[in-house]
């Protein structure tokens, strides 16, 4: 039996996300190996991103395998990470309006837990500042550094010394170290990859010296994500945020060579119509898997060989097939669909059938997937 048939999936409803416990726990295994591949501290050194899979039950697996430091860019996800026990947490977003008052009431519900933000200048700085002195504690923030995304961050110039100096004077700061995200690197072939984030990372070297020097010590560095992972493992100094490792998916698997982690997560989905001669259509909309996407990469049926995507609304999914195979699917016949995207896929749904050897064991909830959960 292929190693995502479920052993009887009328236990499942259609469309539903599914996670296959064994393989989560393999790569969470994998992430830690390779973060110590190198020689290096291991679990020590992972800050992975929760984004991709928003469900305290694989928070509570990474901190088992020893991983006590994570990366989040929601309030709910933070508070979900919280939740299940991690004693560090980096919100790696730039917190403004009343999200700087949620993480201060994160802190109140969890004060056990270390909370840290980002800035990536003098505005957003002030602002946290003088919330947290309102309240009269000290906030950790890190410096974003924008070293060729240009999504968010500092630009890698002699300004950012300034910013640094500038947070470090602040009463209500306290300077936490640097966060440099390279996800538009993305070569699929490791050696082209390895060069294009040592490019990227070398410009950001002569400023982060420079912090080192001023402040005294060597400065916490989280750098890459799941694209530059193994680039950036080989760097002893710096801390590493994987994301969607957790659960892999298509597009990732298929591009990236050199990571060794397995698809873990599925959506399972059945045949509702067959409404004309070669067309069958699922129960799968762009309502339960990632539509970013061109039509032609947004999923793949692994029990399905030969199939074109003709296209999606809300709750359908319209397939092309022969005739052989138009002859042979049945109504209520269920498909197994890996998504291009993971990430965006997790959030579409409010619970994950949890797999193991084929059977379902139970069902975890996707808790960060709002906006906000008490907080």
């Amino acid at each position: 039996m292929s190693w995502y048939a479920l052993t009887n999936p009328d236990e499942v409803i259609s469309p539903s996300l599914l996670f296959y416990k064994d393989r989560i726990e393999s790569n969470i295994r994998s992430m830690v190996n390779i973060a110590g591949s190198s020689g290096q501290r291991s679990a020590e050194r992972l800050v992975p991103h929760v984004k991709t899979h928003k469900c305290p039950e694989v928070v509570e697996m990474q901190l088992s395998a020893g991983i006590s430091k994570f990366k989040c860019a929601t309030i709910a996800e933070a508070e979900m990470v919280a939740s299940a026990g991690a004693p560090w947490v980096l919100i790696a977003y730039q917190l403004v309006g009343p999200n700087i008052d949620r993480l201060f009431a994160l802190r109140t519900k969890f004060p056990e837990t270390t909370f840290a933000s980002l800035v990536d200048n003098e505005q957003t700085a002030a602002s946290l500042n003088e919330a947290s002195i309102s309240k009269g504690v000290k906030s950790t923030a890190f410096l974003d550094v924008n070293n060729g995304m240009n999504r968010t961050g500092h630009a890698t110039d002699e300004s950012l010394l300034s910013l640094y100096r500038y947070v470090s004077s602040l009463e209500g700061l306290a300077f936490g170290g640097v966060h440099i995200y390279d996800g538009h690197i993305r070569n699929p072939e490791f050696s082209e990859r390895k060069a294009a984030a040592d490019e990227a990372y070398e410009k950001v070297l002569p400023l982060l010296d420079r912090i080192e020097t001023e402040c005294g010590y060597e400065p916490m560095i989280i750098v890459g994500g799941s694209p530059s992972f193994t680039v950036h493992t080989l760097r002893p100094d710096v801390y590493l945020s994987p994301g969607t490792n957790v659960l892999w998916d298509w597009g990732y698997g298929d591009r990236f060579d050199g990571q060794p982690f397995e698809h873990a997560a599925l959506i399972l989905t059945r045949v509702i119509s067959k409404p004309a001669p070669g067309i069958v259509t699922i129960d799968l909309g762009h309502k339960a898997i990632a539509a970013e996407n061109p039509i032609e990469s947004r999923l793949r049926l692994l029990n399905l060989p030969e199939y074109t995507l003709l296209g999606q609304s809300e709750e359908h999914g319209v397939l092309q097939v022969g005739t052989d195979a138009w002859d042979a699917i049945r109504i209520g016949d269920a498909f197994y669909a890996l998504p291009y995207h993971i990430c965006p896929t997790v959030a579409l749904h409010d619970f994950a059938s949890v797999i193991e050897d084929g059977n379902v064991v139970g069902e975890w909830r996707i808790t960060a997937r709002s906006r906000r959960i008490t907080i």
